[in-house]
């Protein structure tokens, strides 16, 4: 049996702003979800999660300063 893919770095924050956790990017709903989706979908979301990551936390930086 192969273990299915995550970003999941132990890293559980949900920023309240973005939604996201600041560890891996992904939503609440896709964490909640996750071994319910299809290795496909799973790697389409983890495609995603960098750049969303990036636009993310580069808006709250950006608020910041």
């Amino acid at each position: 049996m192969t273990r299915a893919s995550s970003p999941c770095i132990r890293v559980c924050i949900l920023d309240p702003e973005t939604g996201l956790c600041e560890g891996c990017g992904r939503t609440r709903e896709e964490i909640g979800r996750w071994y319910r989706l299809t290795e496909q979908e799973r790697l389409r979301i983890m495609a995603e999660l960098p750049e969303r990551m990036r636009q993310a936390f580069a808006i709250q930086q950006d608020k910041a300063e």
